[in-house]
């Protein structure tokens, strides 16, 4: 399975890549790295929407100078994973649940069997979604779990009163496979510095888009009406009162102060009643903590270092 990768930006040393198969028969690229030295344990690390595996290499390559090895995972439909529609632009899914047939193949077939317990997971924004909706589920695939600004209700989007309910509703008559309005013509490979939400670090940026240009298979555009049905489903229950209440897994939440893509109200609200959480807050960070300023990043693995690998889990 190919990873791509650029002169200044190549693949880190020590490299198994291949691809793993859902239940229900979609292809999923995968990843993984030994640490550098003796190892510590695993950092599942997970992207969030429209991102992909070689986005990562910087983190990688820290996360192996810390004495973790690291193993990462396309979600279906996005990076070098299978697509899930013709027009393979197009973000899709039909349901979040889907997501967790990546995760327990990935789980099973990857991280179990070959790479070093204790086993920790890295995941932002969606990739945060799905990690907690695992915890629901009763899996307890990682001892800790560090999320990066979760996607637990969208900023992004004005009016959600309206669109929420129409979104549910275009997605049920038959619209689910649509752009969400305004979405088409919205690919990665075009998207500029200037006024981005995502990251204030030109380099990490255009380091991205340098990427997706030069590997046009990584490039995906806006999101679904079905995605977007899908994901206010996912986030509804997760912020339900009587959910958090169940979620036992040990947590840290760290978010971006200067986010204008996920709610930080929503992220504020769920780790305050969290039984085994906590939360930091990296401010006027944008969104992509890991993409930042290397006077934001600092914070982040400052944060990070003190939770990871933590006291064990008994």
């Amino acid at each position: 399975m190919t990873l791509f990768a650029l002169p200044s930006h190549p693949v880190p040393d020590g490299c198994v890549a291949g691809e793993v198969v859902a239940a229900d028969g979609v292809r999923l690229r995968f990843a993984r790295w030994t640490p550098d030295g003796a190892a510590k344990g695993t950092v599942a690390l997970f992207g969030g929407r429209a991102e992909f595996i070689e986005k990562y290499f910087e983190v990688v390559r820290e996360l192996r100078s810390r004495g973790f090895a690291v193993a990462m995972l396309d979600w279906r439909g996005q990076g070098g994973s299978q697509r899930l529609l013709r027009n393979r632009l197009k973000g899709h899914v039909a349901r979040f649940s889907d997501y967790q047939l990546d995760l327990e193949a990935f789980a099973r077939e990857v991280l179990l069997p070959d790479c070093p317990p204790p086993h920790f997971a890295l995941a932002h924004s969606m990739g945060g979604t799905i990690l907690l909706q695992s915890v629901l589920e009763g899996q307890r695939w990682f001892d800790r779990m560090v999320l990066s600004a979760p996607m637990l209700d969208l900023a992004v989007v004005p009016l959600q009163a309206i669109v929420q309910p129409a979104a549910t509703l275009l997605a049920h008559v038959g619209f689910a496979r649509a752009y969400v309005p305004g979405g088409r013509g919205r690919p990665l490979s075009r998207l500029r510095f200037e006024g981005n939400p995502c990251t204030s670090d030109r380099r990490r940026f255009e380091r991205t888009q340098e990427l997706v240009r030069a590997n046009p298979a990584l490039d995906l555009g806006a999101p679904t009406i079905g995605w977007l049905s899908a994901a206010y489903a996912a986030m509804a229950e997760l912020t339900h009162p009587d959910t958090i209440s169940r979620i036992r897994q040990p947590l840290l939440i760290i978010a971006a102060g200067g986010d204008r893509l996920v709610s930080n109200s929503a992220i504020e609200h769920f780790s305050a009643r969290l039984i085994a959480g906590a939360h930091v807050v990296v401010s006027a960070s944008r969104h992509e903590l890991m993409m930042e300023k290397d006077i934001f990043r600092a914070q982040f693995w400052a944060a990070f270092d003190a939770f990871v690998p933590g006291t064990p889990i008994l």
